[in-house]
């Protein structure tokens, strides 16, 4: 958990959650929804709680734009999944949208950083 429970406004997630699900869908080979969102929450030690109506749409959304494929697997136990894996448009985007995000917080932190230095005196 951290340190500090902070609740962070909705819109400095939005637009993000693509870049996340993305990023892991790419690390993990057929990862699902349900262990996105566990991943997610151990990543970020507690502090991104992202709830099934928030993902599932976003996955159906990344799939249609072709970014990632699902395919149904139905399990040794008879239940079936949907699991995920990045598609080479989606390994492409995905490059993209890092560069962005780190131009993007480079930024943040470049206008963050005299409020920082005033803290610390």
């Amino acid at each position: 958990m951290p340190e500090e429970n902070l609740d962070y406004p909705p819109d400095l997630l939005r637009g993000n959650t693509e870049n996340l699900l993305l990023s892991l869908i790419d690390e993990l080979p057929q990862t699902y929804g349900y262990q996105l969102i566990k991943e997610i929450l151990s990543r970020s030690r507690g502090f991104l709680r992202f709830k099934e109506g928030t993902v599932y749409p976003a996955l159906r959304k990344l799939e249609n734009e072709g970014l990632i494929h699902g395919e149904w697997l139905t399990l040794a136990n008879g239940q079936r999944r949907r699991a995920y894996r990045i598609t080479p448009r989606g390994r492409e985007a995905l490059h993209k949208r890092v560069a962005m995000w780190k131009g993007f917080t480079d930024a943040i932190n470049l206008v963050l950083r005299p409020a920082r230095a005033q803290e610390a005196r």
